[in-house]
């Protein structure tokens, strides 16, 4: 894999968010705090609506980046949560070369990680460092 600093490798776009896949994400993940799929819950809470779990979106952006680099070549990932990321959102992940480096032999690149809505909002911002 021949990469260069700048180069946009993670590139994908997931379906809105809707109810039932935040009533699906519950289920397989075993987190079933309300706030993410009762309404009156929620907005008892102070929210307008329900919203997505956090780890539901750094799986999405997990898939976009497995999508391109094998799992067996990524040697760390990690995230931070930037924003709330509302029911009906559109998400898409992106990822940039953000530095070449070498470890014990090992070329290796940086990647740069950001999942955004469709009104350009940062929901989750991180990075991956991956074997070339």
């Amino acid at each position: 894999m021949t990469l260069f600093v700048g180069e946009r490798i993670v590139h994908k776009t997931f379906p809105p968010i809707t109810r039932h896949r935040l009533a699906l994400y519950c289920g397989a993940s075993g987190d079933h705090n309300p706030i993410h799929v009762d309404l009156d819950f929620a907005k008892q809470a102070g929210f307008p609506d329900v919203f997505s779990h956090g780890m539901l979106v750094m799986a999405y952006l997990g898939q976009a980046l497995t999508d391109v680099v094998p799992p067996s070549r990524i040697r760390s990932f990690s995230t931070r949560f930037a924003a709330i990321t509302q029911l009906g959102a559109t998400l898409t992940c992106e990822g940039t070369v953000a530095e070449l480096l070498e470890h014990n032999g090992e070329k290796r690149a940086r990647i740069a990680l950001t999942t955004k809505d469709q009104t350009g909002e940062v929901k989750l911002a991180g990075e991956a460092v991956v074997a070339l």
